[in-house]
């Protein structure tokens, strides 16, 4: 799944160049060595959460859908059909409703060259609106999901050596407060990021020349990252709270019982 994600694009856009096959199929040969790797392993790695689903489903599908509805969009223009149609009148829609002043949509249109065409304007603001909505319902669903599943300890006992691979409890200080100090700075800058970015892209641009934005893959990929990387941040900061919550309820489970077996007589 994580190889038909990264070829997606390719398999959906017309007038792909050899080179940029070469270097999807290398990406996706990466991307399939590292999810068996990672999954196959009893021992921690890098992808956080392993083994406390539907965390990285939820992730993970959100990011395809939002490469294949941008990839939808894309080819739409070059070849339209009456599922195209669809998607892009809904795009449209999505993100005139999101493009207001000062709104993330707003700057990461605002990213485009002076002499970008309407249609790539028109193009870029459907993908951003689009890509930014599936962003927002998938944060909504893994919400929902945490209430009503009881996550993470539904499958029994939450192992943070395995889920948080690069959180270190013996790093010093206390745990809880560790990782609540994280997940308050995983939502604040989920909160940034979607108008830090085209301001930082802006920034690139006047030093290192213009950002190839109007490119199909290249823009599919930015907007899907711009989006995509900020809800991310979101729910591992909620996720995080989540366990440090866990941890001060275990904490206090651990306390009641050993007041109780204190006062019982000898």
């Amino acid at each position: 799944m994580v190889v038909f994600l990264i070829i997606t694009p390719s398999l959906m856009l017309p007038g792909i160049h050899q080179e940029a096959t070469q270097i999807v199929a290398l990406a996706a040969i990466f991307g399939f060595s590292l999810t068996v790797f990672e999954y196959a392993s009893t021992y921690p790695g890098l992808v956080e959460f392993r083994e406390a689903p539907p965390f990285n489903r939820i992730r993970f599908f959100s990011l395809f859908l939002t490469v294949f509805l941008l990839s939808t969009v894309v080819r739409g223009t070059v070849d339209p059909t009456t599922f195209t149609e669809f998607v892009a009148a809904i795009g449209t829609l999505i993100g005139k409703a999101i493009d207001f002043p000062y709104s993330p949509v707003r700057l990461i249109v605002l990213m485009l060259p002076e002499g970008a065409t309407p249609v790539e304007i028109y193009t870029l603001r459907m993908a951003a609106g689009m890509a930014y909505l599936i962003s927002l319902v998938s944060m909504a669903i893994f919400l929902i999901t945490l209430r009503l599943t009881g996550w993470p300890k539904r499958r029994g006992g939450f192992n943070v050596w395995v889920n948080l691979p690069m959180f270190d409890p013996t790093a010093g200080g206390d745990v809880v407060a560790r990782l609540e100090r994280d997940a308050r700075f995983n939502v604040a800058l989920g909160f940034l990021l979607p108008f830090l970015t085209p301001a930082l892209i802006k920034a690139a641009t006047g030093l290192f020349g213009s950002v190839a934005i109007t490119n199909d893959q290249t823009m599919i990929w930015t907007i899907s990252a711009w989006a995509f990387l900020p809800a991310s941040l979101f729910m591992r900061g909620i996720a995080m709270q989540r366990v440090a919550t866990l941890i001060c309820e275990q904490r206090a489970r651990n306390s009641a019982k050993a007041a109780g077996g204190a006062m019982q007589p000898a």
